[in-house]
């Protein structure tokens, strides 16, 4: 059964962020946590049910969804201040976090800083440190577009411009076809050039063969903490997946402690758009094990 979803907006160093939020407020906190070029809009078919389980938030990033689009850079080092500061700002003392895309970034990035905020992790399609280009992408028409978007002067013009991100990027990267509506709900945060800003500097902030120096160090930290943490964890893939292979994903999963890999059958990057109702299926697993003091089990349906 799926609750009802409602949106608020919570002023954030001199701006706002938008956020999705359905569930009893007294229960533990699930925060979703999406990538680019998307926005809470993503978590919609699966927080409704998750909130069976919890009191789910999901925030809408700094520059994306109905959130605020200050004069900032709009670097990986802005969008976790904006987000601590959003978590702050809400009371949230801890949290199961769902991420996907970027999302995976500043949810292991958290992990690191506030060790004993997490008390599971449910993440699909990640961000890590990444040798080479060779790693990035199991598509080499993407990498080559995805290194196009780190060229001065042609990224710009391809995501400012053209608006290749949102109009062919997103639905190419999702099987199904999404409706009318829903490609209107996605271009609506950005339908200017300079709209577009935040959705641009993302792909440049890409850990790819030591740069930027600064990303690579803390993600690599992160990963780091994230090997050494005993939270449960869940690492939902698709297949052939886009960032992650099934196979890459069962090896990154013998990495870690506690750690189920759930695949999720035909899937390429956004994994919320193609099954919803597994992710759903997945986290709600998630928190009952946890909440009832059990580690992560084979899968079992447990948002009815």
């Amino acid at each position: 059964m799926s609750a009802n979803i409602e949106t608020s907006s919570l002023a954030v160093l001199g701006s706002h962020m938008a956020y999705r939020h359905a569930g009893s407020k007294s229960a533990p906190v699930t925060l979703f946590l999406h990538g680019n070029p998307t926005s809470s809009y993503i978590w919609r078919h699966i927080i409704g049910a998750v909130a069976s389980r919890s009191h789910c938030v999901a925030p809408d990033l700094i520059g994306f969804g109905e959130s605020g689009k200050p004069e900032i850079d709009y670097r990986f080092v802005d969008h976790v201040r904006y987000l601590e500061a959003f978590i702050d700002g809400l009371g949230i003392s801890s949290a199961y976090l769902v991420a996907q895309d970027w999302g995976t970034g500043f949810a292991f990035e958290l992990a690191a800083r506030r060790p004993g905020f997490v008390r599971g992790l449910a993440f699909m399609e990640f961000i890590r440190p990444m040798v080479s280009w060779d790693d990035f992408h199991q598509v080499e028409a993407a990498r080559a577009l995805f290194q196009k978007f780190r060229t001065a002067g042609i990224g710009e013009k391809l995501i400012l411009d053209d608006n290749v991100f949102i109009e062919h990027v997103l639905p190419g990267s999702i099987k199904r076809e999404l409706s009318v509506d829903e490609m209107d709900a996605y271009r609506a945060p950005f339908p200017t050039p300079q709209s577009r800003r935040p959705i641009w500097r993302l792909p440049n902030e890409l850990p790819i063969a030591g740069e930027p120096s600064d990303v690579w160090t803390l993600l690599e930290r992160a990963h780091v903490a994230l090997r050494r943490s005993s939270y449960p964890k869940i690492l939902f893939v698709g297949e052939p997946g886009a960032l992650v292979s099934p196979e890459f994903a069962e090896g990154f999963a013998r990495q870690l402690h506690n750690c189920e890999v759930v695949h999720l059958g035909s899937g390429a990057h956004y994994l919320q758009e193609d099954h919803p109702d597994e992710i759903a299926s997945g986290v709600c697993r998630l928190i009952e094990l946890r909440e009832n003091g059990f580690a992560v089990s084979p899968a079992i349906d447990t948002c009815l």
